[in-house]
């Protein structure tokens, strides 16, 4: 193996199974390939409340790219290296269009080495579901507070809703237009009937945090994994780009090559057959 390539996964739908959870078989593969010197790491729209715990066990000890590449995360120090605020006058426009819209989602604070998650109400299905999974499979703290508009002056650094396409398609055209902010807007793959909208600073994304971490730690090769729209910022940062059997199509087209789905383990199998 060339010791400066990197391996880099996305997580749902793609290292973990349809039940958003890692199987025992990839925890160990992942493992036994990290003691032996390959360089692992994922990139997620996840936060460092729950990657922690998802990958506790692997072995992985190459930073995270965490949130869509708003940060990049030590695993080891458990700390930040890399962060991407929203600034002042975007805040104020996805905060407009989240009420406009009336929107039930999140709005993320990394604050030194705190994450803080903000919401005002959980009107929606998608909204209770998503903190009622986080508090009791990672024990992870969300703030309840009246408005968005009293935390404006914050280090806020990214908004999530999962929602149907009828609340969440006005404002995913409203933010993509806005100046400053990126938006990745797509299918929940948990939920038929909802889509992600997601938006954060212009700057970030998967592509800029994987070259950072190739610049930063000399990897000269990056080798991806992926499934969704989101994942397409990540396979243009990467050499070599592989699509699992359950990608969307567009992710599949663009892939250097489809291997197992994620309810196989497809990414550790072909990790396992390229070894150490």
């Amino acid at each position: 193996m060339n010791s400066k390539t990197l391996y880099i996964s996305d997580l749902d739908g793609t290292l973990l199974d349809s039940g958003a959870t890692l199987p025992e078989f990839s925890r160990q593969g992942l493992k036994t390939l990290c003691e032996n010197g390959m360089n692992i790491s994922v990139a997620t729209a996840r936060t460092a409340a729950t990657v922690v715990g998802i990958l506790d066990g692997t072995g992985i000890n190459i930073p995270a790219v965490l949130m869509n590449g708003v940060c990049v995360f030590d695993l080891q120090k458990k700390e930040y290296v890399r962060v991407n605020p929203v600034n002042g006058k975007a805040k104020e426009e996805i905060v407009k269009a989240v009420h406009s819209c009336a929107l039930a989602g999140f709005f993320y604070e990394i604050d030194g080495t705190s994450l803080r998650t903000y919401y005002e109400n959980l009107s929606s299905p998608g909204a209770v579901d998503f903190m009622r999974e986080r508090q009791e499979k990672y024990g992870k703290v969300f703030i309840k507070i009246d408005s968005f508009d009293d935390i404006i002056e914050r280090p806020l650094v990214y908004y999530s809703v999962s929602d149907t396409e009828e609340k969440t398609r006005p404002a995913a055209d409203i933010l993509g237009k806005a100046e400053g902010l990126r938006c990745e807007y797509y299918k929940d793959i948990y939920k038929d009937d909802c889509f992600y909208l997601e938006i954060c600073d212009e700057k970030a994304s998967k592509k800029t945090a994987v070259e950072f971490l190739k610049e930063k730690y000399g990897f000269t090769r990056v080798v991806g994994f992926g499934d969704n729209y989101n994942d397409l910022p990540l396979l243009e940062a990467c050499d070599e780009f592989y699509a699992v059997e359950n990608a969307v199509d567009i992710i599949k087209e663009k892939a250097d090559g489809i291997i197992e789905s994620n309810n196989d383990g497809g990414v550790v199998k072909f990790l396992l057959e390229k070894g150490v």
